[in-house]
């Protein structure tokens, strides 16, 4: 049987391992064929040569992972091992920065390789599609790089919006005029402003118009100048919706435009209007398309297993 032998020597055993050697025990289910022991400062792997070198190369990657951000936990081991090199998950600096200084203080920046790309595409196009599952981070990130735009006066206001195609729910039978009907099913754009933006701040900005947050309807018509302008949901636009939002982008617009072709709410036989725009629009030059993943996910850990767990029934379908 072969072995390898890997010591740490610049790093603390306990951080590495982890509590009760929780991240020792996740190496284990990632290599099951091995037998991994990890003891003192030494970590040792038993095992076929061909596997072993695999292990060796993803214990690189983590310890490196590990020296740059002094920390390992579980998101991070998963998105390290199922990487295929360092340029999976890591990117450049430039892309790690902090994108806004929330409230009390909070460090908002993009937290996995693919929310870092998505800055690096924000930086380079005007506009761009990020396209992944719930909890990628998709519109948090996007509505930071917005905030952060208008804080260095790069833009004079932000403009979020959404289909008001319900899941599953009828805006109808809601108590209250259109705006109260509205706002629960924008929430997910007020709560990110909220981490982002003090309270007295967030409000003076929605009254004076500096941040608006309406249904897609009601950019019709309009040309969007000197705005940050998110479309989020963009699953749920029809053919027509799309098209009139893309058209809307005027001079010094910054355009992102986020959603899940995984939960279409539209009718049967509707084309979403998503579907068919990363079609249209694949080999438009400034257009900047970005695909997050499970390893994106960064709400509770066993959000990334419902989606697999989902993802195996409807690739059975």
């Amino acid at each position: 049987m072969n072995e390898i032998i890997i010591e740490l020597t610049e790093i603390s055993p306990r951080d590495f391992f982890g509590l009760q050697n929780a991240n020792i025990d996740l190496l284990k289910k990632y290599f099951p064929k091995l037998k991994i022991v990890a003891r003192g400062s030494k970590i040792k792997a038993y095992g076929d040569e061909e596997i072993l070198e695999e292990f060796d190369t993803k214990l690189t990657m983590l310890l490196e992972h590990f020296a740059k951000y002094n920390k390992l936990d579980e998101n991070a081991i998963e998105r390290v091992l199922q990487s295929h090199s360092k340029e999976d998950y890591e990117t450049p600096a430039s892309s790690n920065e902090i994108l806004v200084h929330g409230v009390n203080g909070k460090k908002v920046k993009a937290q996995t390789a693919n929310q870092r790309k998505l800055v690096e595409r924000m930086r380079k196009n005007d506009l761009v599609f990020a396209i992944g599952p719930a909890g990628t981070g998709k519109t948090y990130t996007g509505v930071a790089l917005a905030v952060k735009a208008l804080k260095e006066k790069q833009v004079k206001r932000i403009i979020l919006t959404r289909p008001a195609v319900e899941a599953g729910e009828n805006l109808g039978f809601l108590p209250g005029d259109l705006k109260e009907k509205l706002d629960p099913y924008m929430m997910p754009l007020y709560d990110a402003l909220r981490d982002m933006i003090a309270p007295e701040k967030l409000e003076s900005h929605l009254e004076k118009g500096i941040i608006e947050i309406a249904p897609l309807a009601f950019m019709r018509g309009r040309t969007l100048d000197n705005a940050f302008v998110i479309l989020d949901e963009a699953q749920n636009t029809t053919h027509a919706q799309m098209k009139m939002f893309l058209t809307r982008m005027g001079k010094n617009a910054k355009f992102m435009i986020t959603g899940d072709p995984g939960q279409i709410d539209l009718p049967r036989r509707v084309i979403s209007g998503l579907k068919e725009a990363l079609l249209v629009l694949k080999d438009v030059e400034g257009v900047g398309m970005i695909y997050l993943d499970d390893k994106d996910v960064i709400r509770h850990r066993l959000v990334k297993k419902v989606i697999a767990a989902y993802k195996a029934i409807e690739n059975r379908d």
